[in-house]
């Protein structure tokens, strides 16, 4: 317990846009065939550090097939909620789970080149507790830590349905489940929301057997994976309206609330429109009479390819979908960052109105067919996939690996985990920065990331930019 509020919490985007700038990333490693174990690496994000983008520290859990994923903080800004009790703790703690496992690791990165393994919480007292399995999207909350799960009970994770667990933010204990009322929600993926705004947004991936061994083709063909978000009374806990885009809008997955608190809009992406294979963004918005509402906003075609040029899943389909698999929103809600795996594209929308978005910059790297290779000449594995910005909004880094079962089927000759940066320039616009190259130790691909001080995908924000 601090005497004072964390230094990195702030109250308002524009205090955290002010702020240091990142000296470390945290970064999942994950053994795809679960030979070997998990881990996070420490990368040296500091210009002109002697040992910049390099991995300094690593922490390598003692199991192996746990499959980490998603991850995030103990706590962050949105402890300054004047709801909470906690605006003495510090950010200290990554809480990271296992989807594979469902066990749950709490590494101590206070100091980032001696972190180390906290906790260990195992798969059989997140079941007992919650009813949940495949723990996946971490929100640090004002009176606790929030846990989406990706499975419900059973073997299959189809027993009964999925959503979110609440632990103790400083005991780490499992507390139990959050929903008083699902309403329509039967699927989970993703979840973010508005605080003083008192809302919630949820999306949708699919059940388990939809995802752990690879897509299914039947099922993403007969529209059977999520296409609907949920808007939530984030203090009554209960799921006040489902807004179905058309089930042809299949994987309605990544939640993007604007982060000044004073807003009620936000953003979500679609991985394909099962028509065309076209990606998609809507934006999301409450009305004058608090009713929810949705429009497609950005639009992403497919590419046409030779058969001969693509992985057996996509013959048939003579192209190459986007695969919109990550979003990202700056702090000042300016820039929207879109990942389109498939494509082997980082696209950055300039969405000062959220209602007609523009393309602002965009750069090349791997990619289905392609394989664009990054400037320093080094091999880019799969696409980029996912992608976090700094504070400042003046740097976004991304990673390769989508899901391992995943990054097998659509890039089946490809092998590996990169990490990369590119800079924003004055006026929008991405470039590859040819000096920030992360390759990670052979036999691990790379996914989350996360900004030493928060970055823009964690915290939440109470107080509205001055």
């Amino acid at each position: 317990m601090n005497l004072r509020p964390d230094p990195t919490f702030h109250a308002s985007p524009k205090l955290a846009m002010q702020a240091p700038v990142e000296n470390y990333a945290f970064t999942v490693m994950l053994s795809p065939d679960g030979l070997q174990s998990d881990g996070i690496a420490v990368v040296d994000v500091k210009v002109g550090s002697d040992t910049y983008g390099q991995i300094v520290h690593q922490v390598i859990v003692p199991n192996k097939g746990d499959e980490f994923h998603h991850f995030g903080w103990n706590a962050c800004s949105s402890s300054l909620s004047p709801l909470t009790g906690h605006a003495f703790l510090e950010r200290r703690y990554l809480i990271v789970p296992g989807i594979r496992s469902s066990r749950i690791y709490v590494i101590d990165v206070k100091e980032p080149l001696k972190a180390k393994i906290h906790k260990t919480i195992e798969p059989e007292e997140l079941f007992e507790k919650t009813g949940y399995s495949r723990p996946h999207t971490i929100h640090c909350g004002p009176e606790g830590i929030y846990v989406s799960c990706l499975g419900g009970g059973g073997a299959d994770g189809t027993d009964g349905p999925p959503g979110i667990f609440i632990m103790d933010c400083e005991t780490f204990e499992i507390i139990g489940q959050y929903e008083m009322d699902r309403g329509k929600q039967d699927k989970h993926y993703d979840f973010w929301w508005n605080l003083p705004q008192d809302y919630m947004v949820s999306s949708e991936w699919g059940l388990p057997p939809q995802f752990e061994n690879g897509v299914v083709p039947e099922d993403l063909l007969s529209n059977k994976y999520g296409h609907s978000i949920h808007f939530w009374d984030l203090r009554a806990r209960k799921n006040i309206q489902t807004m179905d885009f058309g089930e042809n809008y299949q994987m309605a997955l990544e939640i993007r609330p604007a982060h000044d608190p004073t807003k009620s809009y936000g953003f979500c992406g679609v991985v394909v429109d099962t028509t065309n294979l076209q990606g998609a963004i809507f934006t999301w918005w409450r009305d004058d009479d608090g009713v929810w509402q949705s429009k497609k906003t950005i639009t992403i075609d497919p590419r046409p390819e030779k058969p001969e040029n693509l992985p057996p899943l996509l013959q048939g389909f003579e192209a190459v979908p986007p695969l919109v698999t990550d979003i990202d929103l700056s702090l000042d809600d300016k820039y929207l960052y879109v990942a389109c795996w498939g494509l082997g594209e980082m696209h950055q929308y300039d969405v000062s109105d959220p209602m007609n978005p523009v393309l602002a910059g965009k750069v090349e790297l791997g990619g289905i067919a392609r394989g664009a290779k990054h400037p320093n000449g080094e091999n880019f594995a799969y696409g980029p996939q996912m992608v976090e910005i700094s504070r400042d909004g003046k740097r976004i880094y991304w990673t390769n690996s989508l899901y391992s079962t995943w990054d097998d089927q659509f890039y089946p000759d490809d092998e590996g985990g990169q990490m990369v940066m590119a800079d924003v320039g004055e006026n929008g616009g991405l470039t590859l920065n040819k000096d920030f190259y992360v390759d990670f130790p052979k036999g691990l691909r790379s996914h989350q990331i996360r900004l030493e001080g928060g970055d823009c995908s964690t915290d939440s924000f109470c107080y509205p930019s001055a």
